[in-house]
């Protein structure tokens, strides 16, 4: 049976943390929806250098969904800040956390959609690097891609495609994920 993951976007996100585990993850047969959370149920999003997606859905069409085996939240500013703030987001990722459901966050969504959230206390994490800085509670490993049980976190656009294969290798299984990182020509010896 398939997996099915929603990719939140915000206003700002930082587009190769978004498109690059999508298209990952749909190549390894995973369902991946993408979810705007814009309050007006606008569906086009705007990155954090003017690519504009159009999204699946609407936050709330999102949130009303209990099929979700996980949550990717991309980072970029403001498009992290944009996440933290919303009460919805923050709802969803915690009801799924606290399901044992995949929670995925790279660049600076660790620190800035996490942390607040209570959902790195006690956990091994990555971040953008600096970001670290203003979380307490955890420990930071300097590490491309950090897997804590269900919460696997990344540093930044870099890093994008070793999160995708990580989070590919979560969802199914280590020899999926090892066969799209080699269709892609993702080197393994780099993580």
């Amino acid at each position: 049976m398939s997996k099915k993951v929603l990719l939140l976007l915000a206003e700002g996100f930082e587009e190769v943390e978004a498109i690059t585990p999508l298209d990952y993850l749909r190549r390894a047969g995973i369902e991946v929806q993408t979810a705007s959370i814009a309050a007006d149920g606008n569906v086009q999003v705007r990155g954090s250098h003017g690519l504009v997606v159009q999204a699946d859905l609407g936050l709330q069409d999102a949130a009303q969904d209990s099929s979700w085996d996980g949550v990717l939240l991309p980072g970029g500013l403001p498009g992290a800040t944009h996440l933290a703030a919303s009460e919805t987001v923050g709802a969803l990722v915690k009801a799924l956390a606290r399901a044992g459901k995949l929670v995925a966050a790279i660049c600076a969504s660790p620190g800035v959609v996490l942390f607040p959230l209570g959902l790195l206390q006690g956990r091994r994490f990555t971040c953008y690097p600096g970001v670290e800085a203003s979380v307490s509670g955890a420990t930071w490993v300097e590490a491309p891609v950090v897997r804590d049980g269900n919460l696997i976190t990344s540093r930044g656009a870099g890093t994008a495609g070793f999160w995708a294969k990580e989070l590919i290798a979560y969802l199914t299984d280590p020899a999926t994920a090892q066969n799209i990182a080699a269709s892609v020509l993702l080197s393994p010896e780099e993580v």
